[in-house]
């Protein structure tokens, strides 16, 4: 348990930002000409941007298949509940017929946090499936024969990137016999440039600040019998599947990304940054910057952040592969606000034994009281909650029923 960013680092980081603005103004004062043209200018920017987003936005609440409130269709159910925290800052999504197949389906769950943290979230919850489609169709295009065309997110690659997709060009082309292996570096390289691409926008973007705000992201698409999942953070997929006695159980699909696992450790400290808990907090690993206990972030991956990607934080996705069976017959994504009072087999009961159009708010309500009881104390959090039914027909539209 415990806030993603520390109230220590929160209170300490804001000075650290105040004196780089004292100082940047003093060394602007000789050019105030230029300044106040530098302004009008970032503020067209910020006022573009904004028109933008909202006329994104406006189009893609339109799009028939793409569920981001609280309801249900034939296959899934969603469900979002705002803790005491303040403003929710959990978003949630799933597209059916994603970039235009009926039978691929893509989820997410993302958990904001830090000031700007509700606007991290949805701004990813919004743009990430387009950069993902967006890759999608390049890569198709290119398996055609075009490899001649180019666009900004490939050229926005780092070496080790290349390196990544040019290994699974050679495994593709090696094991072609293979479907399995076939989707998964089929899927993997357009995982990782769109993540890519998100973070380095969001980090470019002029009207929300990540400095010290960020999101989690745990994400998957479906198409027939694949199953991939691209994880950031620490919000968790799990899968609701039958053992060989036929007894329900729960699969835990993706790895919690905190800063105290070995090899999320190893990369963090030989990049600068610093791992510690606080006194009060003794089971919450953060990250803190190399000379300032700020801003002590609860996991090691994040989109956003800006002031730590230099220390260690990454927004690189953890990438792994699953082909359901007959016996598995939901996933489930949620943020941390379910996984710190709930295990991974109490919400795979809650949603086998509630109604399928109900599930997702039946584990967000049951969330909510295990708060109360084991921390009376503390601060309910907010939570998020797709259900991804397996066993439904889901190569048509579904029928979207609303509650908010």
């Amino acid at each position: 348990m415990g806030s993603c960013l520390s109230a220590e680092g929160a209170a300490a980081l804001p000075y650290a930002l105040a004196a780089a603005a004292v100082s940047a103004s003093t060394s602007a004062s000789d050019d105030v000409g230029n300044s106040i043209k530098r302004g009008n200018s970032r503020k067209k920017m910020r006022t573009d941007s904004s028109s933008l987003d909202s006329n994104m936005e406006t189009w893609l609440h339109r799009v028939p298949g793409r569920l981001f409130l609280n309801g249900s269709s034939e296959v899934a159910s969603l469900f979002s509940k705002q803790g005491k925290k303040g403003i929710n800052q959990d978003a949630m999504i799933v597209w059916e017929n994603f970039g235009s197949r009926t039978d691929t389906i893509f989820c997410g769950v993302f958990d904001g946090h830090g000031p700007c943290g509700h606007m991290v979230a949805k701004k990813v919850r919004d743009s990430l499936p387009l950069k993902l489609s967006a890759q999608l169709q390049l890569n198709s295009i290119r398996e055609h024969g075009h490899d001649n065309i180019k666009s900004s997110a490939l050229e926005s690659l780092a070496s080790e990137d290349i390196a990544l997709m040019l290994a699974d060009e050679e495994a593709r082309t090696s094991n072609h016999k293979d479907s399995r292996l076939d989707f998964f570096m089929t899927m993997r390289g357009p995982f990782l440039k769109a993540f890519k691409v998100m973070d380095k926008e969001l980090k470019l973007h002029p009207s929300i600040d990540c400095y010290c705000s960020g999101t989690t992201a745990v994400t998957l698409v479906k198409q027939r019998h694949d199953l991939i999942i691209a994880n950031v953070g620490d919000s968790r997929a799990i899968l609701g599947t039958r053992d060989e006695d036929d007894s329900l159980i729960a699969v835990q699909l993706t790895v919690d990304l905190k800063p105290d696992l070995p090899r999320e450790a190893e990369r963090i400290r030989r990049c600068k940054g610093r791992i510690f808990a606080l006194q009060n907090e003794p089971e919450v690993a953060r990250v803190w910057l190399p000379n300032c206990n700020s801003p002590g972030l609860a996991m090691a991956r994040a989109f956003g952040d800006v002031c730590l990607k230099e220390f260690g934080l990454i927004s690189v996705p953890d990438i792994s592969y699953r082909r359901l069976t007959k016996k598995d017959e939901f996933v489930v994504l949620a943020t941390d606000g379910i996984w710190d009072v709930l295990s991974n087999k109490e919400v795979v009961d809650i949603v086998a034994s509630a109604p399928q159009s109900a599930a997702a708010q039946a584990v967000v309500d049951l969330a909510v009281r295990a708060w109360k009881s084991k921390f009376p104390y503390a601060k309910v959090d907010d939570c998020a909650v797709v259900c991804l039914f397996l066993d439904s027909n889901s190569n048509h539209y579904s029928a979207f029923t609303s509650t908010q």
